[in-house]
């Protein structure tokens, strides 16, 4: 391997020198509720479960977003006598991917990048390829995975202008970080610009995973009650919402239930311990709010039903025509609205969605979302879609056209990793 840089040579002595007080950050971490506590131990690169017979592939990615963009490439690659290994590093996902994952695939918590901890999870599962999504620059797994000899892909990956600018401060350190990977499988032409000036050596433009993504499921004796309990209500979506949020969907149901007497609005906060917080203000708003956590259901008297759960938005996008997608309102960058989309809603949103800036731009384009400026617009947006229902049916179908036409990464990031599958499984026979 290269002479590390001095940046490199840097972290990991430091990163090294923080295994003692690793225990303590994570418990930190757990009593707040940004760990599982019963699975610490895969943080430290520890797991209570064998590894699978066979060949097998890591996927790695960081959040929600990123390990769900991975699900078609988990189905794929569980179709060709592989096992696949996913994971990520937040609670949330972990509690979504426990429903969401194909059988032959399983989760675990990422180890923090310490090389005690990344040469212990690579030792236990001994891969035979690694794939990390998007971003995703460990040092020291990078480096004890090739030390190892193993293969690394960068897909679907992507670097912001911002973070390419941040990642010039560090002299060779990008360069050497990414001579590590084999292919770096960019999203648009622009991150792979941004990559090769960056100092990888090989990087294919092949899409963003995104566009490709799974809606999500929902089980249908669940979303056949909800059905039947909303009924013909009118009924609209405030989804993924962030504090500061919560309010402006308050305020627009308050408005238009003058208008529409049975209006039924749902909000899936994006971090569900937040429910009982949104109840509170709906409370005081003079609306009646049920939470589901609490094991209510939207009855006829109920204004607001809050969803405070995790992996049942599958059911929610089924039943909201109208669906405001949060993050976008406050200055978050809003929330992947493909899964929407794919499901059939007329999306409305914020102005702050720079995290998603090119599919909401090809959203707006095709006229399949409505973008406001500020939370008094929620209001006048909703109510004009609910009084033009024809409307709601053409932005639909035109997002939904939109987003289609910009499918077909996942048949691209196959086609740059069969190479590797065919050599996978020729060594096995040597």
């Amino acid at each position: 391997m290269k002479t590390l840089p001095v940046g490199l040579r840097l972290y990991r002595g430091l990163s090294g020198s923080f295994e003692p007080f690793a225990r303590l950050f994570l418990f930190r971490r757990a009593s707040k509720g940004k760990e599982d506590r019963t699975r610490l131990g895969e943080r430290r690169g520890e797991s209570t479960r064998g590894r699978p017979a066979g060949h097998l592939v890591w996927l790695h990615g960081a959040s929600v977003g990123e390990v769900l963009s991975l699900l078609p490439i988990v189905e794929e690659l569980t179709k060709q006598d592989v096992s696949v290994i996913v994971t990520s590093g937040t609670v949330t996902s972990a509690q979504i991917l426990e429903h969401r994952l194909p059988p032959g695939a399983l989760h675990q918590f990422v180890p923090l990048d310490l090389p005690r901890y990344a040469d212990r999870f690579l030792q236990h599962w001994r891969p035979d390829l690694i794939l990390f999504a998007e971003s995703e620059l460990w040092p020291n797994l990078l480096l004890e995975a090739k030390r190892k000899k193993i293969p690394i892909l960068l897909v679907n990956a992507r670097m912001s202008e911002r973070s390419f600018r941040r990642w010039q401060r560090f002299g060779r350190v990008p360069k050497h970080l990414l001579s590590l990977f084999d292919i770096c499988l960019a999203q648009t032409q622009s991150d792979a610009e941004r990559l090769l000036r960056l100092g990888a050596p090989r990087v294919w433009v092949t899409g963003n995973l995104k566009f490709d993504s799974i809606a999500p499921p929902a089980p249908p004796l669940k979303l056949s009650a909800l059905k039947a309990l909303v009924g013909n209500r009118p009924v609209w979506l405030a989804a993924s919402t962030h504090e500061g949020e919560d309010e402006a969907v308050l305020t627009t149901h308050a408005n238009l239930s003058a208008y529409f007497p049975d209006l039924l609005t749902l909000i899936v906060p994006r971090h569900p311990e937040r429910g009982k917080s949104i109840a509170a203000l709906a409370t005081r708003a003079g609306l009646r709010a049920s939470l589901r956590s609490a094991g209510l259901v939207p009855d006829s008297a109920t204004d607001v039903y809050i969803a405070d759960t995790i992996g049942e938005l599958g059911l929610f996008f089924r039943l909201a025509p109208i669906v405001f997608m949060g993050g976008s309102l406050i200055p978050h960058g809003g929330q992947n609205p493909i899964e929407p989309v794919k499901l059939g809603a007329a999306l409305v949103h914020g102005p702050h969605v720079q995290n998603f800036a090119d599919i909401y731009a090809v959203l707006g384009k095709s006229g399949g979302a409505i973008s406001i400026l500020e939370p008094d617009m929620l209001t006048d947006t909703v109510g004009h879609l609910f009084d033009h229902p024809a409307e709601i049916r053409q932005m639909a179908k035109a997002a939904g056209e939109a987003i289609n036409q910009l499918g077909g990464a996942v048949d691209k990031t196959m086609a740059a990793i069969a190479p590797f599958l065919v050599r996978m499984h020729l060594d096995a026979r040597r």
